[in-house]
């Protein structure tokens, strides 16, 4: 008899429950993967999880963590505070891009200028997922958003913000990376990247975030599978995927 070894498990961190999300949104891969960084890290009774608003905010359905509600992009600041009255804990922001990006973009660039010792998960799908599907600061020029039906025209609303360049110029960033979602390849290489921010955060290394590019079918108005054609043929280009800033040490560390 052929003895069968599982290869794919249920991680710890997450509750075992159905998804609410859409069918074809990459949140869900995005859960697994910080699931499993920290089942792998053995971190889970000691990890404390904040989200805000946005679809980010359906988080706390499915991580069997110790978690918090932030106000819309208040994320940093709430974990900078549960960060610096609890040292030893591992702390972790959720974020989309209309939350991070827009109303929260004082709070990381100052969480990340004061070097917090946090980690950061941001998602980025370029457009707001769960009010309705408006532009957001990522949205790709000539994008249809429902607030720019006819596609966003920079003349009037201005260039998508790269926000993983700008931190990396900040002295208090220690590790800041773009990954992607839309395949096999890119998704192992997203689990790695979040892993090493955690550590990164456990080392007293300094602030860490991880971009990931996401899918938005539902408000893309898209068929799953061409949604993730979409993330390579319009988004990485205009998201280069990358490492923006690995602090020294942060390579020691990986050595």
């Amino acid at each position: 008899m052929i003895q069968q070894i599982p290869v794919y498990t249920h991680p710890h961190a997450l509750f075992e429950t159905r998804t609410s999300y859409c069918p074809g949104c990459t949140h869900g891969i995005a859960h697994r993967l910080l699931a499993e960084a920290i089942d792998e890290l053995g971190v889970n009774d000691r990890t404390i999880f904040v989200a805000p608003v946005g679809c980010s905010v359906f988080s706390y359905q499915f991580f069997d963590l110790d978690s918090c509600v932030a106000a819309h992009g208040r994320a940093p600041a709430m974990a900078t505070g549960i960060k610096r009255v609890q040292p030893d804990k591992v702390v972790v922001t959720y974020q989309g891009d209309g939350d991070l990006v827009s109303i929260g973009s004082a709070e990381i660039m100052h969480a990340a200028g004061r070097g917090e010792n946090i980690t950061v998960v941001f998602v980025n799908n370029a457009i707001y997922g769960m009010t309705g599907g408006q532009m957001a600061p990522t949205t790709l020029p000539g994008q249809r958003t429902t607030s720019s039906p006819l596609g966003r025209d920079v003349q009037r609303t201005g260039f998508p913000v790269r926000m993983s360049e700008m931190l990396a110029t900040l002295d208090g960033a220690a590790y800041i990376v773009r990954r992607s979602l839309h395949d096999p390849a890119n998704i192992r290489k997203a689990k790695k990247a979040i892993k090493t921010a955690l550590q990164v955060q456990m080392n007293g290394l300094g602030f860490s975030m991880v971009e990931l590019l996401s899918s938005c079918p539902t408000n893309w108005d898209m068929t799953p599978v061409d949604a993730l054609k979409w993330i390579e043929t319009e988004m990485l280009p205009a998201y280069p995927l990358g490492d923006y800033k690995v602090a020294d040490a942060v390579k020691a560390m990986e050595a």
